[in-house]
């Protein structure tokens, strides 16, 4: 059913895809598909597909109804059958009994979950690459840029902006990675009878099984897998994955656009981010779509993990519990690529507030290199303790670190008030940021570049990337 947030935490395409005449389709697409498939090897009457396939649109269902009939069949392919047996009939009445035939309900849900899922990892291929590439946009862009590197919501060190971008987007390369094999995993044909032996079709059962994963475009099992949710559970792991990856981009985000910060701010837009009563306020409205993905997903997925505990051939309770989670994952997964990717590609970056951070602390940031310097004259101990003493008297009487070094003779007998300037500049302690950033974007331009892969989502727009 859909909600009035649905565009707020999903997106256009992934939305489609799990609606509920998404859903009701991709059942219907396996019905056909099994006429097919059954009329292939004289299962049944090959005059009896056509009037099968004609019916198998979801234009053509009721959807409350078949909701109202579900509650009570247990499962919605039940009364789905029931429906389109019917519909059959009124065209060939023949042919409406050979609907279904040799399959069982959670063979026709299964299937058409995978086919939905297939969609939704074609969609997720899509907006990791446009986050990816946006990623490395910015990581080249910020390859040199000084920015504070931050521990404890503390200022730490120096570092380049670049360097936070090439880590975000090491970490979405993996999950790139992940993504292929996920890919060839997930898009598996369901078919094995009320009991996993599909002895319903006798000797044409593996001829049969072969041509409905083929009209599909699924990989065939070796054996079917009713209670056996490895392949389900598997990437709704990455999708967890996937959505913490872009929250931990978002809550730094979020972070650094606080107003005491104010080193970056989402992309503006008429009637984005203000306040109903607030006229000033800019509000990181995509990073709060992200990290309440970011909430949601976990709990997600330990719901998947738990329904893996399912009784015998067929389940009781772990299989239902997946039908509204998985949906609900895919959908919020979706939103926040999609939203990460808007936010990356549209973030503002102020320089110059980045600059001012730096020099907040009056040359605290830079104590350790200083430290380090008079530590290779008087050891590291030693020197740790004149620079931690000289740091607390210059919070105590508000002056520069530097000028407080500079009255030290225990620092002075061995660094130069030149030297001592060349140590607290932030631009001259940024360490192996930019070999960092350079070797991430190296091994990112290399990666391969092949099309999209294929399902029923493979042609969408850009249109559909636009948030409501």
């Amino acid at each position: 059913m859909g909600t009035l947030t649905d565009l707020l935490r999903g997106h256009p395409a992934m939305n489609h895809v799990w609606s509920e005449a998404g859903t009701l389709q991709a059942m219907l697409d396996v019905e056909a598909a099994l006429a097919r498939s059954c009329a292939e090897h004289g299962v049944i009457p090959q005059d009896a597909v056509a009037p099968i396939v004609a019916a198998c649109r979801a234009d053509l269902f009721d959807i409350d109804a078949l909701k109202n009939e579900a509650s009570a069949g247990g499962n919605l392919a039940i009364p789905l059958v029931r429906e389109l047996t019917a519909k059959v009939k009124r065209a060939d009445i023949r042919a409406a009994g050979f609907v279904h035939w040799g399959a069982t309900s959670q063979d026709v849900i299964d299937t058409g979950l995978v086919l939905q899922l297939r969609s939704s990892l074609v969609i997720l291929e899509r907006q990791i690459n446009r986050l990816a590439s946006s990623l490395a946009a910015r990581a080249s862009e910020h390859r040199t840029t000084p920015t504070v590197g931050r521990t404890w919501l503390q200022q730490a060190l120096p570092m380049t902006f670049g360097l936070k971008f090439a880590q975000y987007l090491d970490a979405v390369a993996r999950l790139q990675d992940d993504l292929t094999r996920h890919q060839e995993n997930v898009a598996v044909l369901q078919f094995g009878g009320a009991a996993g032996t599909l002895a319903s079709l006798g000797d044409q059962a593996s001829a049969v099984s072969r041509s409905l994963a083929r009209h599909l475009g699924l990989n065939l099992p070796d054996i079917p897998w009713h209670t056996q949710r490895d392949r389900l559970v598997s990437v709704a792991a990455w999708m967890g994955m996937l959505t913490g990856a872009c929250a931990k981009m978002a809550r730094d985000m979020s972070l650094l656009a606080q107003t005491e910060v104010g080193e970056i701010a989402e992309a503006s837009a008429k009637g984005k981010g203000g306040s109903s009563t607030m006229p000033h306020k800019r509000n990181p409205v995509g990073c709060a779509v992200v990290l309440s993905a970011g909430v949601k997903a976990p709990h997600l997925v330990a719901t998947l993990f738990s329904g893996m505990v399912q009784e015998h051939e067929r389940a009781l309770g772990g299989w239902q519990a997946e039908w509204d989670v998985l949906p609900e994952l895919a959908v919020v997964t979706g939103g926040a690529v999609a939203t990460t990717a808007d936010i990356m590609s549209g973030l503002e970056v102020h320089t110059d507030r980045m600059l001012q951070n730096l020099n907040i602390t009056r040359g605290l940031i830079q104590a350790e290199a200083v430290m380090l310097a008079l530590g290779m004259h008087i050891g590291r101990l030693p020197a740790h303790e004149v620079v931690e003493r000289a740091s607390r008297l210059a919070v105590a009487s508000n002056l520069p670190l530097l000028e407080v070094l500079s009255r030290d003779a225990a620092v002075t007998d061995y660094l130069s008030p030149a030297r001592l300037a060349e140590l607290l500049s932030p631009l001259n302690y940024c360490g192996q940021s930019t070999v960092y950033v350079d070797a991430v974007l190296a091994k990112y331009h290399r990666r391969p570049s092949g099309p999209v892969a294929r399902g029923d989502a493979a042609n969408e727009t850009e249109e559909d990337n636009e948030r409501a």
